[in-house]
């Protein structure tokens, strides 16, 4: 089985550009079997990805982007799919391929069985808090209810102050963090609608030439 990955050599953007290096060099480094069809330059490869994509999977205006993964005829997926599978740690199950001896993916039939047993584990451990919980109500209808809690010391005072300060400044920086984000996205997006408009240029470009030949080879023979 080989992967097929379909990338554009000729984009002018930069952010597809990005994400097409970062599929192939995470499959270099995987050691594994790949095949670059080229679709700016190969009009066979743009038509057959095109085609292939299942139409679920196909933006709104239902022209892919480059770059487009497949096993052979199986469609796999797009780079958005393909970085969640790698973040995820399931790029062979991504692929539909096994994993080899000692790679850290768990094949999937063993992660489920995983979740099972974990799933059982946490219910025992809820089983024994809950009995624990009970002994210690009993423990506590003895104590007096009228008891008041220490006071706060200053220490503790100072430590709370420092520990809302800091919380306040984690947000401050998870919200730049966020709104830097928001402004790659939109920036991506951009250039994705520009690498779009420019593939679309070339075909109508294509598209006029050829009926500019088509009526010089009419007129010429009208002439002859």
């Amino acid at each position: 089985m080989v992967i097929k990955v379909f990338l554009a050599s000729s984009s002018g953007s930069t952010a597809i550009k990005k994400k097409q290096q970062d599929v192939v060099g995470f499959l270099e480094a995987l050691k594994l079997d790949y095949t670059q069809l080229d679709i700016a330059c190969n009009e066979e490869n743009r038509m057959w990805m095109r085609q292939n994509v299942p139409e679920e999977k196909k933006p709104t205006n239902g022209i892919p982007l480059p770059p487009q993964i497949f096993n052979e005829e199986s469609y796999c997926g797009d780079y958005d799919t393909f970085f969640d599978a790698k973040e995820d740690n399931s790029v062979y199950a991504f692929l539909g391929l096994p994993p080899p001896p000692g790679s850290k993916e768990v094949p999937v039939e063993e992660r489920n069985g995983n979740a099972h047993g974990e799933k059982e584990q946490v219910e025992a451990a809820d089983e024994e808090e809950g009995e624990g919980g009970e002994a210690g109500d009993e423990a506590t209808e003895g104590e007096t209810a009228g008891d008041e809690p220490p006071a706060a010391e200053e220490g503790e005072e100072e430590a709370v102050e420092e520990t809302d300060e800091v919380t306040e400044d984690t947000q401050a920086q998870a919200e730049e963090v966020e709104e830097e984000e928001e402004q790659e996205e939109e920036d991506l997006q951009s250039e994705e609608e520009e690498e779009l408009r420019q593939l679309e240029e070339e075909e109508e470009a294509e598209a006029q030439e050829g009926e500019e030949d088509d009526l010089e080879e009419t007129q010429e023979e009208e002439a002859e």
